[in-house]
C-alpha cells in the first residue's frame, strides 16, 4: 500500500489551517501543520514533506524567508511551496516566485482551487524527478 502524500500547511490562522487541513485531508492527502516560519521550517526538515503550503505572514520568519530557506536546503526544488496570501499584487506574485515559491495562491481561496494547485505542483515535481 502506498503511502498518502503528506502536505505541511504553515499558517498562523486556527481557521485557515483547519479549512486548508479538512479540504487536502478530503483530496486524499496527509496534512501536518505548523503555526510560525521556524516551526514550518523544523518540521520540512523532521517530516519531509512533499509539498509544503505557506502563508506570507507569520509570526518569527515570514513566508518568503520560509521559502528561501526551503530552497537553500533543496535546490534541486524536489519539495513544491506553495505561497498563500492575502497580499494580491502582481509585484507580490513576482515577489512570491522570485523567492523559490512554484505557485502563488491569493487568500480568499476555494477548497477546489488549494487542492487544484497542489495536485498541479504535485505532478510538475513527478514530471520533473521522473516519478509518474
Amino acid at each position: 500500500m502506498q503511502n498518502p502524500v503528506k502536505i505541511l500547511v504553515v499558517d498562523d490562522s486556527p481557521t485557515l489551517c483547519l479549512f486548508m487541513t479538512r479540504a487536502l485531508e478530503k483530496a486524499g492527502y496527509r496534512v501536518i501543520t505548523a503555526s510560525n516560519g521556524n516551526e514550518g521550517l523544523q518540521k520540512t526538515l523532521h517530516e519531509r514533506p512533499h509539498c509544503v503550503v505557506v502563508d506570507v505572514v507569520l509570526p518569527g520568519i515570514s513566508g518568503f524567508s520560509l521559502c528561501r530557506q526551503i530552497r537553500s536546503l533543496d535546490p534541486q526544488r524536489r519539495i513544491p511551496i506553495i505561497i498563500v496570501s492575502t497580499k494580491n499584487t502582481p509585484l507580490d506574485h513576482s515577489w512570491g516566485l522570485r523567492q523559490g515559491a512554484d505557485r502563488y495562491l491569493a487568500k480568499p481561496f476555494t477548497d477546489e482551487a488549494l487542492v487544484h494547485t497542489v495536485q498541479e505542483v504535485m505532478q510538475a515535481r513527478s514530471i520533473r524527478n521522473g516519478i509518474q
